[in-house]
């Protein structure tokens, strides 16, 4: 939607995604990803943490079926997504915070430290949505066509001329 902000978290899963369903069969995933910075300190020659940013992320439909699936707490994955308004709260302890809320767009898992076998999932529903995005199907067999016609089968050896004529073009 136009106006909405969308930003790009590179972190490591807090917790395990737990797919669950709204009450009218809608699935959902929530998860937490923990971004922390790190910079080198030229004066000490050593690599130093910063603070933790905390990002809940929340995935709808087929996107939160293959989380579900997928990523496992500690992954260290790539969200993209919209950001939400932040919601002020009161902790245990009684400080005030704020929570960073991202709705997830896109999903995966980081390729900088691990490896990933993908396996492509089968759409589900009508035919009207193209099942084969990628398009390498294999090809189709030839249909047959009739050879007397020389507009359906223009490479035929009789090509439905008379002997001796050549091709109109």
């Amino acid at each position: 939607m136009a106006g909405e902000l969308s930003i790009t978290v590179v972190g490591n899963l807090a917790n395990d995604p737990e797919l669950r369903n709204t009450n009218s069969g809608i699935a959902f995933v929530g998860l937490n990803v923990a971004s922390t910075p790190r910079t080198y300190n030229r004066t000490t020659s050593t690599w130093e943490d910063g603070e933790t940013v905390w990002v809940r992320c929340t995935a709808w439909r087929e996107v939160a079926e293959n989380v579900a699936r997928s990523l496992t707490k500690g992954t260290r994955v790539i969200v993209t997504g919209r950001l939400k308004p932040a919601s002020a709260y009161q902790s245990n302890t009684g400080e005030a915070r704020a929570s960073i809320e991202l709705e997830i767009e896109e999903i995966g898992p980081s390729l900088r430290y691990a490896t990933a076998a993908v396996t492509r999932r089968a759409r589900e529903g009508s035919g009207a949505i193209d099942s084969n995005p990628w398009n390498n199907a294999p090809q189709a067999a030839a249909i047959p066509v009739a050879t007397g016609d020389a507009w359906a089968n223009p490479g035929a050896a009789d090509g439905g001329f008379a002997a001796g004529d050549s091709t109109p073009f």
